[in-house]
């Protein structure tokens, strides 16, 4: 019987020893999770407090510390599915464009007279009404120069903005094209904002995905319910700068064409009428962090880019003693009046804050505005309860399969038997190991893909053995139908893997969320089972043969 060199046999050796030594934290959970969760807080602070000390020497540093994170149904968490309200992005666009259209008019005002902006039901469209009729066709000719050319591959050709007229009015609306990009840009906007968010608050391995047109799941593990989880992702943080008109003590419910009122955020009963485009808004701040003022309480300090630092401090510059608020999400925070140019576009947002509130805004703010806000059609909170029993309920079924399995191999096969089972022990290893490694998610149907695992890695011994057996039939040395065996259920053994390989492959590209933790799960199973059937195991008989040189043998 030929065997393996020795280089060959360190390195199945070696890697069967990398996937132990991988998987061991995975047996010391908390002890392990608890040095990470201090490591990952020293190395944000700089230095270490006692209790993360004591945590930091729960394990040993020389050891690895990877651990297969546990999905949603098995830690237990929060599962949101939100719809993005991409209307209110719309209207902002459309705010956002009246003060253009308004100077392109005013340009021609000779032909189309005075213009008013007219109310409309449609998010998509600014309506405005001209004094001249006869002078339209100028009117529209000069919004219509507004327009751009959208850059999306859908869209070549054609601009942002349809301009046309019914009458007297003037309709300005967002070009079919630049809504569907207007549409993929929020909804990727917002997944990148709630991650960012979900991300600073700790959690592990969150799953934030698209679902639909306009819909985002988000599934948190470990979080305490779907309360705290919307109210960590659903704050929108909008930050912005709008002029004051007046202040009063009661909300102004005609506060005339262009403005809003407010409610004050800390003075009860105090109102505050603003006009609705801000001067500069969240969307310019390059920075925000928790600071304190000149008299020691909490704030926040910000920073703008260059262009909201240029738009600031030209408005300084030309309101000096008059006042402008700082709205946030709807209330006024704070109205200061403006007592001198201020350049440089950076300042602080004081009011009523603890510590705690002022880094939560600045982290809020950093991670930038909700572009629209969100509607919660379902949400779940699973405990961790629920999660053990998973857990309990897998490991039990995991049990069982093995002991059967076990039982049926060293039945049919003998010794031949105990070699694939001990096999099949360093399979389930090196599982868990590349799962740490990568830091996969195990979910219930990944768990669910180790136990089918567990009967499929047997299945390549099953072959080899058998083919065993025939070659032994037909009067071949023992060394050489263990040789001929291995040989000759090599393609079969490929064959039915690879299959299985591509089957994985299509769970994980069209599946998603627990279908792909049951994909990964399978996909790495097969890899382990195959190397440890075919070298492993094979290494086993071997180094028995070569040991005992038996005249035949017994399979």
């Amino acid at each position: 019987m030929m065997t393996a060199p020795a280089w060959k046999k360190a390195l199945i050796w070696a890697l069967v020893a990398a996937g132990l030594v991988l998987s061991v934290p995975n047996l010391f959970y908390g002890r392990v999770e608890a040095h990470n969760d201090a490591a990952l807080a020293v190395e944000t602070a700089g230095f270490a407090t006692e209790e993360q000390q004591a945590a930091l020497d729960l394990w040993p540093t020389w050891m690895p510390s990877g651990l297969v994170n546990l999905g949603l149904d098995l830690r237990g968490g929060a599962h949101l599915l939100a719809e993005v309200q991409v209307s209110d992005v719309y209207k902002a666009r459309m705010d956002g464009w009246w003060p253009e259209v308004r100077d392109a008019l005013r340009d021609v005002r000779d032909q189309v007279g005075s213009v008013r902006r007219q109310p409309t039901q449609v998010p998509y469209e600014l309506r405005v009404q001209i004094e001249n009729p006869a002078g339209m066709a100028a009117g529209v000719e000069a919004v219509r120069a507004l327009s751009s050319n959208i850059v999306t591959l859908t869209g070549v050709g054609q601009t942002d903005i349809d301009v046309t007229a019914e009458g007297d009015v003037l309709i300005v609306q967002l070009s079919e094209a630049e809504r569907e990009a207007v549409d993929l840009r929020t909804i990727q906007q917002s997944l990148e904002i709630i991650r960012t968010r979900v991300d600073q608050a700790g959690t592990r391995e969150p799953t934030i995905q698209r679902q639909g047109a306009d819909r985002i799941l988000i599934q948190v593990p470990g979080i305490g319910s779907a309360a705290e989880l919307k109210a960590l992702i659903g704050t929108t943080a909008k930050l912005t700068f709008n002029p004051v008109v007046r202040r009063g003590t009661a909300e102004d419910r005609t506060p005339g064409a262009g403005n809003i009122s407010l409610p004050s955020l800390d003075e009860e009963g105090v109102w505050y009428t603003v006009e609705e485009v801000p001067v500069v808004s969240g969307d310019d701040l390059t920075n925000a962090k928790g600071d304190f003022d000149q008299n020691g309480r909490p704030a926040v300090a910000f920073q703008f880019d260059a262009r909201g630092a240029r738009a600031f401090g030209d408005y300084t510059a030309q309101n000096i003693g008059a006042p402008f608020a700082i709205v946030l999400d709807g209330k006024v925070i704070s109205a200061p009046v403006i007592q001198s140019h201020i350049p440089g576009g950076s300042g602080i947002i004081t009011g009523n804050f603890t510590v705690e509130e002022a880094n939560r805004l600045a982290v809020l703010l950093s991670a930038g505005a909700l572009p629209a806000s969100m509607t919660f059609l379902e949400e779940r909170t699973i405990g961790p309860e629920l999660g053990q029993d998973s857990i309990d309920a897998g490991r039990v079924a995991a049990v069982i399969a093995m002991a059967a399995v076990s039982v049926f191999m060293i039945a049919s096969y003998g010794l031949f038997g105990v070699f694939a089972v001990l096999s099949l022990a360093l399979n389930m290893a090196m599982i868990f190991g590349i799962l740490s490694a990568i830091g996969g998610t195990l979910t219930l149907p990944g768990i669910a893909g180790i136990v089918l695992i567990i009967g499929m890695a047997v299945d390549a011994n099953v072959l080899v053995f058998e083919r065993i057996r025939e070659e032994l039939k037909n009067a071949k040395s023992a060394a050489r139908a263990i040789e001929i065996g291995y040989e000759r259920a090599l393609s079969a053994i490929v064959d039915a893997n690879l299959t299985t390989l591509i089957t994985s492959a299509v769970l994980f590209t069209m599946g998603a969320g627990p279908v792909r933790g049951f994909a990964v799960t399978l996909a790495i199973g097969i890899v382990t089972s195959v190397f440890t059937a075919l070298f492993v195991t094979r290494q086993m008989v071997e180094t028995w043969y070569g040991l005992r040189k038996p005249s035949t043998v017994y399979v």
